[in-house]
């Protein structure tokens, strides 16, 4: 059997699987971040670690022999190889503290190389700005899945895959190897750099918590996820909805650079177009600790119903910048239309409708949309959410029966097949488009207001 480490944002998930990918056993554990400037987002490496170790226990190992790794991407650690300990913090995706060096870089120089844009939320500029701060020699470079794998095989492996290599802004998405002028840029090391393997490929053999298991199938949650759809033919796309939202749609053996306002990404078996929104269920993770309007994510359903609208009320989550299509690491969030009506349901109705009107927007930069929309994600137990996203699209979506598709993903690439999780909802556009386009322009007048 194989174990699925599902290394996330706020928590990591182990699912315990047969060969048919049915699920046997699972285990969750927590994961602190932490906020130590405003902007900045950290992880602690050895809790990281911890998070695994407590996931992995509480869902057993069993007759497990294999152990495959899917994890938030672009989030970036550094540690010293003689002792594998970390020299700072990781800092993770959702960091804004490099965008001034961002703003620096060229474009289009990094749109032809890499396919991504010059935004923080990928790794380069915050490698560079830990190697500023933090380097020596003897250092190691990786990201989550290169740290899990050094763990589980005590430091004799250091690897990642093409999926999490193509989202570091050092990697050449037509060779996917490491690119000397993307390094020199960076001032980066080749030295200090994992090897890049496919996401199917044998990696070693590990331990983890007594049990020797061979390392076999990686990639970044959103490509495992892509690979756990059945998404394996240009055209066919998945939106995973979690603490941010996103898009991918396959694209074949076609390296080519995106359309402006997408990213191209290495998928486990070719490439996707990607649209990134950074915050999604974070937003209402916000209203429920940041101002208490929620007292549980799950109660957003019922209290959206609870109301015919928004009552005019529009929610614009950039709490950390914009993403996809827009690339704005300065917007800031706002609620507008606010009256004396207004209560918590018009605003945790708007913060859902905000989530589907994100992935509108990815989906209108799409040069070819697809005709379903694939879904998975915590968020995906929302049906209010699900019925408005397909409202919006005026498509089809199709809700996973397991919402751990990116665990069942990376299982899939041990188990070296691609069977698709099978489709427990489908939601069929209700909204006539004439509403549906009415909602969009209002959505698109409030966002802009957002923007720098």
């Amino acid at each position: 059997m194989i174990l699925a480490i599902d290394q996330g944002t706020t928590g990591t998930t182990c699912l315990v699987v047969d060969d048919e990918l049915h699920v046997q056993r699972r285990g969750h554990a927590e994961l602190p971040q932490h906020f130590p400037r405003p902007g900045w987002v950290e992880h602690d490496p050895e809790e990281i670690w911890q998070s695994v170790l407590a996931a992995a226990g509480r869902a057993g190992l069993d007759g497990v022999d294999r152990v495959a790794i899917t994890n938030q991407r672009e989030t970036t650690l550094l540690w010293d190889r003689a002792t594998g300990r970390p020299v700072a913090p990781a800092i993770v995706w959702q960091d804004r503290r490099t965008a001034a060096r961002c703003r620096e870089l060229d474009p289009d120089l990094i749109r032809e190389r890499t396919g991504l844009v010059p935004d923080p939320y990928f790794s380069a500029t915050k490698l560079e700005w830990l190697l500023r701060e933090h380097g020596r020699a003897g250092l190691a470079f990786g990201t989550v899945d290169t740290w899990l794998v050094w763990k589980l095989t005590g430091g004799d492996v250091h690897v990642t895959d093409v999926t999490n290599a193509s989202r570091t802004m050092l990697a050449s998405l037509d060779t996917l190897d490491w690119d000397d002028e993307l390094l020199a840029l960076f001032a980066v090391d080749r030295a200090l750099l994992p090897r890049i393997v496919r996401s199917d490929e044998q990696v070693g053999e590990g331990e983890l918590l007594g049990t020797r298991l061979s390392v076999r199938g990686i990639a970044g949650d959103q490509q495992a996820a892509l690979f756990g759809q059945g998404c394996h033919r240009a055209g066919e796309g998945k939106a995973t909805y979690g603490t941010g939202t996103f898009v991918l749609v396959h694209t074949g053996d076609d390296a080519s650079p995106p359309p402006h306002g997408l990213l191209k990404t290495a998928a486990a078996d070719g490439y996707a177009l990607e649209g990134a929104v950074l915050v999604s269920g974070a937003a209402l993770q916000w209203l429920r600790d940041g101002l208490g309007v929620l007292a549980d994510a799950a109660e957003s359903e019922a209290l959206a119903r609870s109301v015919d609208s928004t009552g005019g009320v529009v929610f614009v989550p950039a709490l950390t910048g914009l993403g996809s299509p827009w690339w704005d690491a300065d917007a800031r969030g706002l609620v507008a239309g606010i009256t004396r009506g207004t209560t918590r349901a018009h605003l945790v109705r708007a913060a859902l409708e905000a989530i589907a009107h994100q992935v509108a927007d990815v989906v209108d930069a799409l040069p070819d949309p697809p005709a379903v929309l694939r879904a998975d994600g915590g968020a995906t137990a929302n049906a209010f959410l699900m019925q408005f996203q397909s409202d919006l699209l005026g498509i089809p979506v199709e809700v996973a029966a397991e919402r751990e598709t990116t665990a069942l993903g990376a299982a899939a690439l041990a188990a070296g097949h691609g069977a698709r999780v099978g489709v427990g909802a489908v939601y069929e556009p209700e909204l006539s488009r004439d509403a549906a386009l009415a909602q969009r322009q209002a959505w698109l007048t409030a966002l802009n207001r957002s923007r720098t």
